[in-house]
Order: structure tokens, then C-alpha cells, then sequence
């Protein structure tokens, strides 16, 4: 794909996975639109990746995607910018030690994981299909878990902070499955790609790690692949020929992954995309 006069906004863009692939697309000749929670983190950022790619064509937008108000306004600020988005990257993803709920009584990692991405997308799909062909990549991870349906705000289990990630993540497959459907001829694809296990500061920058997981990053982080690896990932779900029709899969490597066995069953993608609307109080209208 061509993307030297095409728009793509990724979010989490400040570090890690998410500056990695800014940087890639920015190399390109993309103009890209890089979503940060932080100003001074994000301005660094981007300044970072001005001074590597010599492109002009990089803008920092600000969002706590906890907050669903934040990420109507990010979408609002996107609409207002530009008519036309070709690659929407929904990389940013965390982890929490303790359960917690946000301003909209929603756990804090299915909100920032899960629902964010889903309130995001919907809210930009006129701007995607104005830029079709068009691709929306959607970042998971591989982890062996399902949902509890009946209790996505962990009020009867007690709270997990993997668990409460993975689950978060298996809703992105599922919401990628449920999305693919309803594009389907429109022109605009999604595809959620497990980036393989790199160098990160997941929930770092909130402390959210505990001195237990910090211990294991500061002693196995020198084995583990940079962040620039993981985005090769991500850049071929997003730029490769191989990938222009393929829609809804669950991507690893080159490769197409089996997905969860939760996330199989169309009926269960459904129903995740139904109660994700009804939490981000998305109308019919709008999905």
C-alpha cells in the first residue's frame, strides 16, 4: 500500500509498540496523528520522531481513552482535521493491580482495552469509509482466558490484573469478528494482530506493574525483541498487499492465528458488541 498522502491516527503513541509504529508509517511519508494521554510525554514524543523521520506531517492529539468524553472529542478533533482516514491503529493497552472504575463506572482496563477502541471506531467510520480502501488494526494479545459476560466489572470475582487484561483484549477479538461483519463491501477492512512478546512498560507508567512484574522486566527485558520488532506486525497487517481483502482475522507473525474459542462463536462476538454499545451509550444511529 501507498501511504505517502494517506492520514493514519495510532493510538498510545507516546512509547513502546505504539511510537514504533507512528515512527514506521511516519517514515513512509504517512501524515500521522498520534493519540497520547500525556502533553509532555507526547510532545517528546512526537519531537522524537520529527527529528528521525524529517516528516512535518505529525500532529499530537490528546486523550485519556479511560474517559468516554475524551474519546468523543478526540473523535470529534479527527472529523474536524480531516474528511478522509485511511489506517486507524488501536494499539494503547494497560493493566491495572487493582480493580478501579472510571468516571463511567466501567473497569478500568476493559475500558481503555476494550471499549475505547470500540467507541473510537464507530465514531470514525465515516472518515474510514471516505478513505477506503481502508484498514483498521485492532492490537491484541495471546492469552488462553474468556469472558464472564455477567461480569465484565469483576464485581463477583475476585480481581485478577492478567486476567483482567486478557479478558479485555479477547473483547477486541471479539469486537474485530462482530466489526468485520458489518463492513463487509464496504472497502474498509479490521484485523486484530498479536504483536508477540516484546520489550513494554505496560501499566508502567501508572505504577500498575507491582514490584513483582517490575522485578521481571528489569530481569528478563534484555532477552525479550524491541518494540521496533513487534511493529513489523503491525506495519505488514496494515500496509501489506497480502493483507488489502483479508477481514476479521486473528493475525501473529505472516500468519493467521486460531482465534480463542470464546471469540469463535458468532453469537458470543454479538453479543460483546451489544453490550459494548450499551456501555459507551452508542445508539443505533451511530453503530
Amino acid at each position: 500500500m501507498d501511504i505517502e498522502n494517506h492520514t493514519a491516527l495510532v493510538t498510545g503513541a507516546n512509547s513502546g509498540l505504539g511510537k514504533a509504529v507512528a515512527r514506521a508509517l511516519a517514515a513512509r511519508g504517512a501524515r500521522v496523528l498520534m493519540v497520547a494521554r500525556s502533553r509532555d510525554r507526547g510532545e517528546a514524543a512526537r519531537d522524537e520522531l520529527h527529528a528521525a523521520t524529517g516528516s512535518e506531517r505529525i500532529e499530537l492529539l490528546l486523550c485519556d481513552l479511560a474517559s468516554q468524553a475524551e474519546v468523543r472529542r478526540l473523535a470529534e478533533t479527527v472529523r474536524e482535521r480531516t474528511d478522509a482516514l485511511h489506517l486507524l491503529i488501536n494499539n494503547a493497552g494497560t493493566a491495572f493491580r487493582e480493580r478501579k472504575l472510571t468516571e463511567d463506572g466501567v473497569e478500568r482496563a476493559l475500558a481503555i482495552n476494550a471499549l475505547a477502541p470500540f467507541l473510537l471506531t464507530n465514531l470514525l467510520l465515516e472518515q474510514l469509509h471516505a478513505g477506503a480502501p481502508s484498514r483498521i488494526i485492532n492490537v491484541g494479545t495471546r492469552m488462553d482466558t474468556a469472558l464472564d459476560f455477567d461480569d465484565l466489572n469483576w464485581e463477583r470475582r475476585p480481581y485478577r490484573m492478567m486476567q483482567a487484561y486478557g479478558q479485555s483484549k479477547l473483547g477486541l477479538i471479539h469486537f474485530t469478528r462482530a466489526l468485520a461483519g458489518r463492513l463487509e463491501g464496504s472497502g474498509v477492512t479490521v484485523n486484530c494482530v498479536f504483536p508477540g512478546v516484546f520489550r513494554s512498560n505496560l501499566g508502567g507508567t501508572d505504577g500498575a506493574q507491582g514490584v513483582f512484574w517490575k522485578s521481571v522486566a528489569l530481569l528478563l527485558g534484555w532477552a525479550l525483541p524491541p518494540p521496533e520488532k513487534a511493529a513489523e506486525r503491525v506495519i505488514h497487517a496494515a500496509l501489506s498487499d497480502d493483507m488489502a481483502d483479508v477481514s476479521g482475522a486473528y493475525v501473529g507473525d505472516r500468519e493467521t492465528l486460531k482465534v480463542p474459542d470464546q471469540a469463535a462463536d458468532p453469537a458470543a462476538n454479538e453479543r460483546f458488541w451489544q453490550l459494548s454499545a450499551r456501555l459507551v451509550g452508542l445508539d443505533q444511529a451511530e453503530t
